[in-house]
């Protein structure tokens, strides 16, 4: 009896022991299971991209920068006030860029005047071969033709947002690349005559006439960029940039990269992720005569009475209507895609 209770405490002493070791391998599976799937999950999670390392962009600098173009009045080609801002222009870009090009030609509007412009391009590191242009017209249009009052529009505009934002940001800019080495090429690009053209009729050429003279002319032999960024009105309260059609079916991908780190910098209320139709602007010229992909930063007034601006084309475009937060998104923004291979 005694036997058979010690051989019967054995075996059960067997059986914990088994039981146990079953047990432990459970558990051990189930943990290793458990670790996988969040070693997994913090894989496949993006990483968040880090930009407080990156230079700063100085909005107040910025908007100083739209009102002396401002102070010369309506920068309408073939004017003195057109002349002392081009002459101011070219003096403050030669003090940052590497180098500075300026193509003078004449060229004729749709309303048969013969004009003298000036294309004004600022390069940093001009002879690497990976380049990043950036654009925005100089010049004024002639006319306030989008008024409601007949009397003012034959009224030339300052043009503080139509204009004179994008080259505002474009000559901050040049003070950060000037301090800080990009690692790729940036043009910083003028382009005069943009918006003497016609609203009366379906002649798209009439418009971006310097920007057509120097897809034909480049300031360099074969000049190309890996992509583009037109400026156009980018400083106004409360704008609103959209994925403009023309963009994206030259530049889709690169458009939402852009966007993308608008958002991540908490510029979504700039940058709004909406599909909008397609319009004529320096960009369709550079991407169909230059072929390079660009994209068009430009404000649409979503769901407005116009596509653009309620001020566009009017005497309202002044600096009144210059936001400093505005100039900070896109500024910013454009700080972070030059730099782009320095952010982690």
């Amino acid at each position: 009896m005694l036997f058979a209770c010690d051989i019967a405490s054995k075996i059960f002493v067997k059986m914990r022991q088994f039981l146990f070791l079953i047990f432990l391998s459970v558990f051990i599976g189930c943990s290793s299971c458990n670790n996988s799937k969040t070693e997994d999950a913090v894989v496949n999670e993006p990483p968040k991209p880090d930009y407080s390392h990156l230079p700063k962009f100085n909005e107040d600098s910025c908007y100083n920068n739209i009102a002396k173009q401002v102070s010369f009045g309506p920068r309408v080609p073939s004017t003195l006030a057109a002349k002392k801002c081009g002459d101011y222009l070219i003096q403050f870009f030669k003090k940052y860029a590497d180098t500075v090009y300026v193509q003078h030609t004449v060229v004729t509007t749709f309303d048969n005047h013969k004009i003298n412009i000036r294309n004004i391009i600022a390069a940093f590191k001009p002879k690497l071969g990976n380049r990043l242009l950036i654009a925005s017209h100089w010049d004024s249009r002639p006319f306030a033709d989008q008024e409601t009052d007949v009397k003012k529009m034959r009224t030339p505009i300052l043009a503080a947002d139509d204009g004179a934002s994008g080259v505002g940001v474009m000559m901050e800019l040049a003070t950060i690349l000037k301090n800080n080495q990009p690692e790729r090429g940036i043009d910083l690009v003028l382009l005069d005559a943009e918006d003497w053209g016609s609203n009366t009729g379906n002649d798209e050429n009439t418009y971006c006439l310097g920007t057509q003279y120097w897809c034909k002319n480049p300031h360099v032999a074969g000049y190309s960029a890996t992509n583009g960024i037109l400026l156009d009105m980018v400083g106004a309260h409360g704008a609103t940039f959209t994925l403009e059609a023309g963009s994206m079916n030259y530049a889709g991908n690169f458009m939402n990269d852009v966007w993308k780190t608008a958002s991540a910098l908490g510029y979504s209320d700039h940058f709004v992720f909406e599909n909008s139709g397609g319009i004529t602007d320096d960009h369709v010229f550079i991407n169909t005569m230059l072929h390079v992909p660009t994209i068009d930063i430009i404000y649409h007034d979503i769901g407005g009475a116009k596509w653009f601006a309620p001020h566009w084309h009017t005497l309202n475009d002044n600096m009144n209507i210059i936001d400093k937060g505005t100039l900070k998104a896109v500024g910013q923004t454009l700080v972070a895609v030059i730099y782009k291979e320095k952010v982690s």
